[in-house]
């Protein structure tokens, strides 16, 4: 990939955007421009990016000036949005014109509108783990002790239910226990089908999350964090399984230490 003079940020919510401002940095971006979001961006990228343009989500016109007056022509999606702000939108006329043409409303449909439309005006929209491809999960195991076969034969099960969910375009999360699915992610997030999985499992239930089969690769791709483990402890989930060179891994040292301190195998597949 050739590197950017200039690269836009869509910042979402958690360590994601700062993480790639970093990386990007390392690599040679000279100028880093982010489009920040209310009550999602943490407001400490602003000490690590050259320019950053508060707004709400849904003000999609302000986002695609501030990118060209800043001379940006590749941006790259970091971050989620919290699904319920992607519905309670106070859209600018853009954004309404956007909706409109929209036969269905999801993360992944808006996501990819948006796009379009970043095209249209000659910005490219970058795949989401550019210059973060270091983080990939590795296939294996990364966190943890060896699963027992019980474990291996809820992993395989989980995986089988969240390729056939995520093809749907229902979530990328199933948590099973002992044959059983016990949640599937739907609109609350990843988060919250562990919390629901967690309670109601007990101990020692799993989580898989995996890509969706047509993943496009500029946005929602999955994603596991410190924030993540620290979640997953508090639901006593004992082994989290996703899918190798698909998903990315955030703050990989902190994340092994904590989930083997929590006892969490993580496996990739």
């Amino acid at each position: 990939m050739q590197i950017p003079d200039a690269l836009g940020i869509i910042a979402g919510n958690g360590v994601y955007p700062r993480l790639l401002a970093e990386a990007a940095r390392r690599s040679g971006v000279k100028r880093i421009v982010a489009a920040a979001f209310r009550d999602e961006t943490d407001e400490r990228l602003a000490g690590i990016v050259d320019e950053i343009q508060w707004m709400r989500v849904g003000q999609l016109g302000k986002l695609i000036a501030s990118f060209r007056n800043a001379g940006v022509t590749n941006a790259i999606m970091a971050g989620q949005i919290a699904p319920k702000n992607l519905f309670d939108l106070r859209p600018d006329w853009k954004t309404l014109l956007l909706l409109a043409r929209l036969k269905r409303r999801n993360a992944a449909s808006i996501f990819a509108a948006i796009g379009d439309e970043l095209g249209r005006v000659g910005i490219t929209l970058l795949p989401a783990t550019s210059f973060l491809e270091d983080c990939l999960a590795p296939a294996g195991l990364i966190a943890g002790r060896k699963l027992t076969r019980r474990e291996e034969d809820d992993v395989a099960l989980g995986f089988e239910i969240a390729r056939e969910v995520s093809r749907l375009d229902i979530g990328q999360t199933v948590i099973v226990k002992n044959g059983t699915v016990l949640a599937v992610e739907g609109f609350e997030g990843t988060n919250e089908s562990i919390k629901r999985g967690g309670a109601l499992g007990g101990k020692n239930a799993i989580m898989v999350k995996v890509a969706k089969p047509d993943q496009d690769m500029r946005f929602d791709v999955p994603v596991i964090g410190v924030a993540t483990i620290a979640v997953a402890t508090e639901a006593n989930l004992r082994v989290i399984a996703i899918e190798a060179a698909r998903t990315l891994l955030l703050e990989k040292k902190a994340l092994v230490e904590q989930a083997a301190r929590a006892n969490i195998s993580i496996v990739a597949r």
